[in-house]
């Protein structure tokens, strides 16, 4: 198969990547916003439940030739609760979603560069190593 289910997986962390990185976007956005609750996807569940870490998370099919898939495509999102001590009810602390901001940038260009070489690696194979 040329595009594995290793591959697919990758595309659906990349997708994960890309829906965590518009609602840290969104937290800074709102971190004035009275009463507002941070939010962030749960990566570890998502995780396990995209690579099959589980077997009652595991995807049924009918055959081999199928694709495996990663649920309905809708990560589970936390909201985050406000520190003790917040007058306004907000969660949203710039400097934690800063770092989550630069975390996820720099997970998602790994993945990136990982299928970029991956990719590269195919478009040898289909060049006859040319």
């Amino acid at each position: 198969m040329l595009f594995d289910s290793m591959f697919t997986s990758l595309q659906g962390v990349l997708d994960l990547r890309s829906q965590q990185h518009t609602l840290t976007a969104a937290n800074l956005a709102n971190a004035d916003t009275p009463g507002f609750k941070a939010k962030i996807i749960d990566f570890e569940n998502e995780l396990a439940a995209m690579f099959g870490s589980s077997e009652a998370l595991a995807l049924q099919t009918s055959s081999a030739d199928h694709l495996g898939g990663s649920g309905d495509g809708v990560p589970k999102v936390l909201e985050l609760e406000a520190p003790d001590g917040s007058l306004d009810g907000n969660s949203v602390l710039v400097e934690r979603e800063n770092v989550r901001l630069q975390e996820n940038s720099l997970l998602y260009r790994a993945v990136t560069s990982g299928l970029t070489k991956r990719m590269a690696m195919l478009r040898y194979a289909a060049n006859n190593g040319r």
